[in-house]
């Protein structure tokens, strides 16, 4: 019987049918097998189920006979087993997606893969993302689909088939773990191990490992407060990264990360094989562990054979083996090779060749082949002969022969040319490389004797490579030990005395060395000595004894342990000797020891003790045996009679001065009680230069020998138990006047033995936590100038100035300013600002001809002012040239050329002076000041940063250049600066011929902290192109970065005090970095309105800013642009896609609707047409143009492709732009429709859709209307439409009839989501501003952007008045003084005009009264025709005098 293999769905159905339309026609001929059965033989393999990843083909066979034939009449093998691109997806999973516009239990649902049936793998079982319900959708999955995720074993006709890795069904082979089919796992090792972190300040990753392409079964666990971080590095060099943030399935170079984030530890797991190399790295204070299988890059591979040996008469060839890299099919050295144990180098295989006779000989020899019982030649060694010295360098040698062996073993040399398959061994090597023992001479001792002639003794060591003494030294080169001194003092003792040589102890140490070294404790188990201890008798001979310990140094807690004697080497020292203190008094020995014995045994001297000084002078005693008198050998002490012991004698030793030598003081107590602290002590090189005194002197380290004693070691290195940590306190809110808070953070953290810092949850420490704020700024505030008001014009018509009046202010306890005596200020520098003012024209005035001496009168010249720019000009990209006026700041990027302009009134241009650092501006052949008095530098450079200074008669501007470094940091100014960023500048006074000099504070750092804010964001600006985007609505105004960043950003000082404030005020971290943002889109629009110092490029020429352009750019007539934008195509499904124009366009999968997008900008709205192949582009009701200019095409299909062209045209001129599109070919199963008729296939060939039916109904949906707000959340609607499909003719249809087709398309959606930009205020100041009206004043509040964005909505007011009992002033006047004149027009009188508070009559400043107009305090008066007789009796005697005075001062 024939088995059933579809269950009633189109796909099923329409594959069946062209199955058995392809096997009827391609049936193979029946095979011997099937001749003998009732079947036909196999019809050939049909289409696999996947084009990639793993799917199933088929084929069938017929039974000839009505009867049963025995089998299957289906067979089925794997195909297409290539892996699929990453955008592909999983099989699974499409086929639930396939479900989501197909109602179940009456709603929609979108379904998600459920992997892993242990009951059935095969059947297709979803999960509903929302509600989270598991339902069966189709008994069986489509042939080639997985049964489980982590194998290969693949569903075929709803069953699950074994597939072995050879992608064979039914193959039950496996790969090893290095991915090898059928591997033994030799082509890989095994590498695990694990990493703990170390803490170090300024670093914040710590590479873990790097694990190399193609590795396989990688996993890694972290256990730590840090993450794991990703880097791969491609053989191409190209790398990435991955950072894991949550637990899930990342994807890098080609290859799957699983990750897993567990509440005590992370999991990264990797099946592999990598596809590049990745590097792991974390934070400090983690461990992690890592396993993994590292594939063997270099293996042997074996060669082709080598030509024969002979020509003819029978030779040998041989293969070798050669060392190649994997990665890069590579031969390489075979040293990379050796570098892995599991390489074994095959052996060489070695053949017979050329067997034929030779034509010139009588014959040959007959061969016998090698095979696996017969062994290669081989090259055979003897043994090494002995070195040839047993010290300074030798040679040993060895015979190498080439031997082969027979079938019965016997070896026998033979030709060398058959060993030279392999290279040949080494017949000399060296040996006995190190030195040889030499003889080391100790310093010569002091004389034997303090007068006369005695001995001098050295102790001489034979010393071997190693610095031990051993033997081995020739005999007859040793130095000697012994010679006479002559001390040239005469001796005066009698001569029955003792001799004055004893045999010194210092013989016995050159001879034996018996002298005992200091043992201190190692990290290796060594016996150390305890002191001994006193002698067991006060007199006569007793016993000393000493412990012995084995101990050990444990390195890590700088501790000594006790172990047993057994762990130790070498012999134990031993624990007791001998010891003598003084003789006993009385004549009887002690033991009661015989006389037989005391007449055997004496006491003798036996040389002295050490010296107890080693230098400067020391004692020493002569040590006193037992002697036994036949055998001259030394006896215990016991057997000798104490009464007879010699007396105590000593001498002096030593008494040469001492070298200069290390000297140490004493430990410090720990500096640290846990945790690792430090010990330290003094240690110096001292020298005593006599010791006959105890003056020390201390000497330079280099005196003394080496090695220094350290001055410092650890202590206490145990874990600390957590304790809470403060870190420095905050800037205070408020600098003085009381009132002001100041927080620091308190932290957990934990103190480990190795000296690092581990920050823990504050539920480790003690609930009690310190303090984390207090009150601050307590001190009384100092006074201060505190400007006000511009005074009135100097004059009442023409040219005058004004000047900016300062106030003493001091800040009371309850945060308002109150005036002082500006005495109080007199320490501080006033400001001091001028600028000029021209209330009206002045009338033209006759010349006085009448004054008392005849003269003519002249007008009081103004005085010169200075028209200065308080501006900050910031360089955003290198130009050539750059104008700048005097009284701002200036920050420049190095080798733009630089004027710098000082306008002035009623001075010339060319007696202006310039100061820089307040001295005369010298002129370089860089820097040089021009005619019309202006300074040029030409490419500016660090050295020219300063303060300069221009001086036009009493008036001075200054300037503050800075050039911006190469990291975006601004370069250090010669000048010094004081603590608070103020430079003095002595600068001479041009009134008084520089005779005196003044100091004028210069805030040269004012705006350095906001300008380098400014430039870190350039780089951000410059990557994302964002801010220009944001400046305009539309897409018609948007320009290039290039186009709209400025040359030069110029900003408002007053604009920059006020974002200084805003920073001071606490607005740090992200609110800071938005009011920076925001400060930079405003001078990026500013200056692209305004087209101040940016419509030139950077390589055009000159740039000037004190000629701006008021005309905006945008304004000019131009040609047409059409904006080109680089975009990513989406690669997930979508039913509307929108490309703009200019890139190429591939549409993968189906989508409802594709616009083209055509964007233009121009003066003169240009017009758009679009063309199609270079050919007029017919519009319909699929394709139509939309109000934009943009194209819109409906469900495009294969006869949509082609190259769209769209040209926009205006007054000026026109352009064109173009895009390819391409459609891939995909297939459509138009099955729903199929209801009324039976299936029909039409059109497979060209329009890749299967159409089952020539009536079809379905969707149209109509484009998206605009949407209903430009932020914070709108809408979009369109019209969704039934449309009905016949004999090649559409109409609309009642949508009841469309819902069996699917799910009906939305027909609104949300758009303009983001938020939209506003304006957010800080709380309104105190009412104590600048006074407006009667009981009025003024309050301030600062904003700020709560996005950043350039506001299209209005700034809200700052500044609004308020009601303060402070404003309540009004203006006083008193009584008119007398005329200065009785008549004519000259005489005048003045009156006092003062500012009063209302309720206290107290006198105020009067620019608080400016609200009011001010009366006016000086009038003319007696405007009388003089009579001709009384001219001399105009002025009074006073007014004469006056005169005079002035006269007279004019003349001196």
């Amino acid at each position: 019987t024939t088995s059933n293999l579809s269950d009633g769905s189109p796909e099923e159905y329409g594959k069946l049918y062209f199955s058995i339309i392809q096997q009827d026609n391609s049936r193979t001929a029946r095979s011997e097998d099937d001749r003998d059965t009732l079947w036909d033989a196999w019809g050939s393999w049909s289409e696999c189920s996947r084009t990639c990843g793993g799917g199933a083909s088929y084929s069938l066979r017929r039974c000839l006979s009505s009867k049963i034939c025995e089998g299957q009449n289906i067979k089925y093998r794997t195909c297409s087993n290539v892996d699929c691109p990453p955008d592909v997806g999983d099989f699974r999973a499409q086929q639930c997606s396939a479900h989501a516009d197909v109602r179940y239990q009456g709603h929609y649902h979108e379904w998600l893969p459920v992997y892993n049936d242990p009951e059935n793998p095969c059947t297709l079982k979803c999960k509903a993302r929302s509600s989270g319900l598991v339902v069966e959708l189709a008994p069986k999955v489509l042939d080639g689909t997985r049964c489980y995720t982590e194998s290969l074993d693949m569903c075929i006709s709803g069953a699950c088939q074994i597939v072995g890795c050879d992608h064979e069904l039914g193959s039950t082979a496996k790969e090893d773990s290095c991915g090898v089919c059928n591997g033994d796992g030799s082509s890989c090792r095994l590498v695990r191990g694990h990493y703990k972190t170390q803490h170090a300040s300024g670093k914040t990753e710590d590479t873990v490992v790097t694990i190399p392409y193609k590795s396989r079964h990688v996993r890694l666990v972290l256990k730590g407060p840090d993450h794991l971080y990703v880097e791969s590095k491609t053989l191409q060099g190209l790398k990435g990264e991955v950072v894991f943030d949550k637990a899930g399935q990342y994807h890098l170079e080609n290859t799957s990360l699983d990750y897993q984030k567990l509440s005590d530890k992370e999991v990264l797991r990797i099946t592999g094989p990598l596809g590049a190399d990745f590097t792991f790295s974390t934070g400090a204070d983690s461990v992690i562990q890592y396993i993994y299988y590292q594939p063997i890059i270099h293996r042997w591979r074996e060669t082709d054979f080598f030509p024969c040996s002979v020509t003819c008469g029978g030779g040998y060839q041989l293969t070798s083996a050669e060392c190649f890299d994997l990665r890069t099919g590579h031969v390489v050295v075979d040293q990379y090779c050796h570098y892995y144990p599991e390489n074994v180098k095959p052996k060489p295989k070695l053949q017979e060749c050329n067997m034929e006779p030779c034509l010139d000989s009588d014959g040959y020899k007959q061969i016998m082949p090698y095979d696996l019982y017969h062994p290669l030649p081989r090259w055979e060694n003897s043994p090494w002969t002995a070195c040839s010295t047993s010290c300074g360098g030798g040679i040993q040698s060895r015979s190498v022969s080439c031997v082969e062996e027979d079938m019965q073993g016997t070896i026998t040399p033979t030709d060398e040319w058959k060993c030279l398959y392999a290279s040949k061994t080494a017949i000399l090597q060296p040996c006995n490389t190190f030195d040889c023992p030499t003889w080391l001479a100790q310093e010569w001792s002091p004389c034997t004797v303090t007068c006369g002639q005695g001995l001098s003794y050295r102790v001489v060591l034979c010393i071997d490579h190693r610095g031990i003494h051993t033997g081995g030294c020739n005999p007859t080169t040793k130095p000697h030990i012994k010679e006479e001194c002559l001390v040239p003092v005469p001796c005066f003792k009698p001569m029955d005395a003792l001799p004055v040589e004893a045999k010194p102890v210092w013989s016995k140490q050159a001879i034996e060395l018996e002298e005992e070294e200091e043992v201190t404790v190692t990290e290796e188990p060594t016996f150390v000595p305890g002191p001994w201890q006193a002698c067991s008798r006060t007199c006569g001979a007793g016993i000393q004894r000493r412990t012995i310990k084995c101990q050990v140094l444990l390195s890590f807690s700088q501790t000594v342990a006790d172990l047993p004697d057994d762990e130790c080497d070498g012999v134990k020292p031993a624990s007791s000797q001998p010891c003598y203190r003084t003789p006993c008094s009385g004549g009887k020995e002690e033991d009661g020891r015989t006389s037989q014995r005391e007449e055997l045994h004496d006491w003798e001297y036996e040389g002295f003790t050490e010296c107890s000084q080693s230098c400067g002078g020391g004692v020493q005693e002569a040590v006193v045996i037992c002697l036994n008198k036949q055998t001259r050998e030394t006896a215990d002490q016991s057997l000798c009679v104490s009464g007879r012991r010699p007396p105590q004698l000593l001498q002096a030793c030593k008494s040469q001065p001492c070298p200069p030598r290390w000297e140490t003081g004493n430990w410090t107590s720990c500096s640290a009680t846990c945790g690792v602290g430090l010990m330290t002590r003094t240690v110096a090189c001292t020298h005593r230069p006599s010791p006959d005194t105890n003056h020390t002197a201390v000497l330079r380290d280099v005196d003394c020998h080496s090695p220094k004693p350290s001055p410092v070691q650890a202590c206490n290195r145990f874990d600390c138990p957590p304790t809470w940590q403060t870190l420095d306190w905050g800037q205070c809110s408020r600098s003085c006047g009381g009132g002001g808070v100041q927080r620091r953070r308190v932290l957990c953290k934990q103190r480990l033995a190795d000296g690092s810092i581990l920050e823990l949850p504050d539920t480790f420490c003690s609930s009690q936590s310190t303090a984390k704020q207090q009150a601050c700024g307590s001190q009384e505030c100092p006074p201060q100038w505190v400007t006000t008001d511009w005074t009135q014009c100097s004059v009442s018509c023409g040219s005058g100035v004004q000047t900016l009046q300062a106030v003493c202010r001091k800040l009371g306890e309850n945060g308002h300013y109150w005036t002082v005596d500006p005495k109080n200020c007199s320490l501080l520098a006033r400001p001091i600002r001028v600028r000029p003012c021209f209330p009206k024209l002045c009338k033209r005035k006759r010349p006085i001809k009448d004054l008392p001496s005849g003269g003519r009168g002249h007008s009081i010249k103004p005085d010169p002012t200075i028209l200065a720019h308080r501006n900050v000009y910031i360089q955003w990209k290198k130009g050539k040239k750059v104008h700048l006026i005097v009284g701002g700041f200036a920050y420049l990027l190095p080798w733009t050329t630089v004027v710098l302009r000082c306008p002035t009134r009623h001075f010339r241009k060319g007696h202006i002076q310039w100061l820089k650092e307040g001295k005369p501006l010298v002129s370089v052949p860089h820097l040089f000041i021009t005619t019309p008095g202006y300074v040029k530098i030409q490419q500016v450079r660090a050295a020219d940063a300063g303060v300069y200074t221009c001086i036009a008669g009493k008036a001075r501007e200054h300037f503050v250049l800075q050039i911006i470094g190469s990291k975006r940091k601004l370069s250090v100014p010669e000048p010094q600066l004081l603590a608070n960023g103020r430079q003095t500048l002595r600068m001479p006074d041009v009134t008084t011929a520089r005779e005196r000099f003044h100091e004028l504070p210069v805030i040269f750092n004012r705006y350095d902290n906001i300008v380098e804010q400014l430039l870190k964001l350039q780089a951000t600006v410059s990557d994302k192109k964002t801010i220009t985007n944001n400046f305009h609505s539309s897409d018609k105004n948007r320009l290039t970065l290039e186009d709209s960043t400025p040359f030069l950003l110029v900003a408002d000082t007053h604009r920059l005090d006020e974002v200084m404030n805003n920073l001071s005020e606490g607005l740090g971290g992200p609110p800071g970095v938005q009011v920076i943002a925001q400060l930079l889109s405003e001078l990026t629009v500013r200056q692209g309105e305004s087209n101040e110092s940016t419509h030139h490029p950077a390589e055009s020429a000159e740039l000037s800013t004190h000629k701006p352009n008021i005309k905006s750019q945008t304004s000019r007539l131009r040609s047409p642009i059409i904006i080109q934008r680089k975009e990513k195509v989406a690669t997930t499904p979508q039913s509307d896609m929108v490309i703009s124009l200019g890139n190429p366009i591939l549409l993968q999968k189906p989508v409802d609707t594709l616009v083209l997008k055509c964007l233009t900008i121009g003066h003169r709205k240009p017009s758009l047409t679009w063309m199609k192949n270079g050919k007029q582009l017919h519009f319909s009701s699929r394709i139509q143009l939309l109000p934009s200019g943009s194209l819109q095409i409906q469900s495009p299909s294969k006869g949509d492709e082609g190259l769209y062209t769209c040209t926009a045209r205006n007054a000026l001129g026109s352009t064109s732009l173009s895009s390819w599109l391409q459609i891939a070919v995909f297939y459509t199963i138009k099955y729903l429709c199929s209801r009324q008729r039976s299936p029909s296939v039409s059109n497979f060939s060209s329009s890749n859709v299967i159409v089952l039916l020539p009536t079809c109904i379905r969707w149209r949906v109509d484009a998206w209307s605009p949407c209903s707000a430009t932020c914070g959340g709108g809408s979009q609607t369109r019209i969704i439409r039934c449309i009905k499909s016949s004999e090649g003719e559409s109409k609309e249809v009642v949508s009841e009839q469309c819902h069996p087709t699917g799910r009906k398309p939305s027909s609104n959606r949300a758009c303009n989501v983001m938020p939209c930009v506003r304006w957010g205020a800080t709380s309104w100041g105190p009412c104590h501003g600048q006074c407006v009206g009667p009981s009025l004043a003024t309050q301030h509040r600062h904003h700020i952007k709560l996005l950043i964005s350039v506001c299209v909505c209005g700034r809200p007011s700052s500044l609004k008045n308020c009601s303060t009992d402070t404003c309540s002033l009004q203006w006083r006047v008193g009584p008119w003084t007398q005329c200065t004149a009785s008549c004519g027009r000259h005489g005048f009188q003045s009156r006092l005009v003062t500012c009063v508070h209302q309720r206290t009559a107290k006198a105020i400043r009067e620019h608080q009264c400016m609200w009011r107009p001010r009366p006016p305090s000086w009038q003319r008066c007696n405007i009388l025709s003089c009579g001709r007789g009384e001219r001399g009796q105009r002025w009074s005697g006073d007014t004469w005098f006056i005169y005079n005075q002035r006269r007279k001062r004019k003349k001196d």
